[in-house]
């Protein structure tokens, strides 16, 4: 699904959810073990910076992911990201619930997956994103893919966008009032 780059703005501008995988898209996707089996994930400071300043500007960002982690829950913690699911098999289920509780339409959801898992969330929302290193079906899917790889500033790239993109539709949001 290929956008204008007019029609990728204004899409950008509607979204008022971000939802992250995190595997592969926080993360560089790499796993991380230590001596007694317990797994470390690296996570990047900048893609932090983007997603509390995403969240400031007054767009809510979720994580889901189908795995079972407490570095993906302090990471959450650290960054005040309030909806983090995590061991969700039915990543879709999960959104579709959250997007309830919300108030919100996915159409105005944006969704960053790189892997077969995260397709069902991608094909439903308003804005499919990937990061560069995704899977070809993935890249295949999205409307807007990151010139990084995942866990590399990917998630910053689309937070500084979001936010452009909602500034820029401030003044005209202002004059139709």
């Amino acid at each position: 699904m290929t956008l204008s780059p007019n029609a990728l703005i204004a899409r950008l501008a509607s979204i008022r959810l971000l939802v992250l995988d995190v595997d592969g898209v926080l993360t560089d996707g790499g796993l991380y073990y230590t001596e007694s089996g317990e797994i470390l994930k690296k996570f990047n400071v900048k893609d932090g910076l983007g997603i509390k300043q995403l969240i400031n500007s007054g767009v809510e960002v979720a994580i889901i992911s189908a795995n079972s982690s407490e570095a993906t829950l302090h990471r959450a913690q650290r960054l005040n990201v309030e909806h983090v699911f995590i061991n969700a098999k039915d990543k879709l289920g999960t959104l579709k619930a959250l997007c309830d509780r919300l108030g919100l339409d996915l159409q105005q959801v944006a969704s960053m997956g790189d892997d077969l898992s995260d397709l069902p969330v991608m094909q439903a929302v308003g804005l499919p994103m990937t990061v560069a290193d995704a899977m070809p079906a993935n890249i295949a899917c999205a409307a807007y893919v990151t010139q990084k790889g995942g866990g590399e500033g990917a998630v910053r790239e689309v937070c500084d966008r979001l936010i452009a993109a909602q500034q820029a539709a401030q003044p005209m949001i202002q004059k139709v009032k």
